[in-house]
């Protein structure tokens, strides 16, 4: 609910900026920039049992940190991929800080349109009506995926394990073999 009710501030506050394209640009993105906590990252890629033989796309990666840390920490490779170039730089740069640029990619691109088949798990943070939207993408991973997810769930698909970490729920799915 915190996530929903930041949302709408930046809408609100979206109104207030002097700039009419700083204004639309924020308007424009399906989720607001909110970082998730270190502690919530790490519980996330562990609730995932994130290991080196994963590749984990990031969906909204933001400035990167969820990606860097499955690589550092976790040994994965990793890409990240959100809409806004200030935070695709600031991934970049972290990356290079963390020195895990051979694990990592970012890229600048409509999360809605990036191909993330590769993807052995997959990490969200975003409202519940994009998980919702992204939902029958997600279902069209590979068996096995698992899919976690930051404060938001999918529905009436029923997650396969949550917990709680500080105030923060987290969310697990593994994508389903249909047959």
């Amino acid at each position: 609910m915190k996530a929903i009710a930041i949302f709408y501030a930046v809408l609100l506050f979206a109104h207030l900026i002097p700039s009419d394209v700083q204004a639309q640009q924020l308007l424009d993105k399906d989720v607001p920039y909110v970082p998730t906590k270190q502690d919530v990252v790490e519980a996330m890629l562990t609730l995932a049992s994130v290991g080196p033989n994963d590749m984990l796309y990031d969906l909204g990666c933001g400035d990167g940190r969820i990606v860097v840390t499955a690589a550092k920490k976790f040994g994965a490779k990793a890409v990240g991929v959100d809409i806004d170039p200030e935070r695709i730089k600031e991934a970049h740069e972290n990356a290079q800080q963390a020195d895990v640029e051979d694990q990592v990619a970012f890229l600048q691109q409509d999360l809605f349109k990036a191909d993330f088949s590769k993807a052995s798990v997959v990490s969200l943070y975003l409202l519940p009506s994009v998980n919702m939207k992204l939902r029958p993408k997600l279902l069209q991973l590979k068996p096995g995926t698992r899919i976690v997810s930051h404060a938001f769930d999918m529905g009436d698909w029923k997650p396969d394990k949550q917990m709680v970490v500080g105030n923060s729920t987290i969310y697990l799915w593994t994508v389903p073999d249909v047959q």
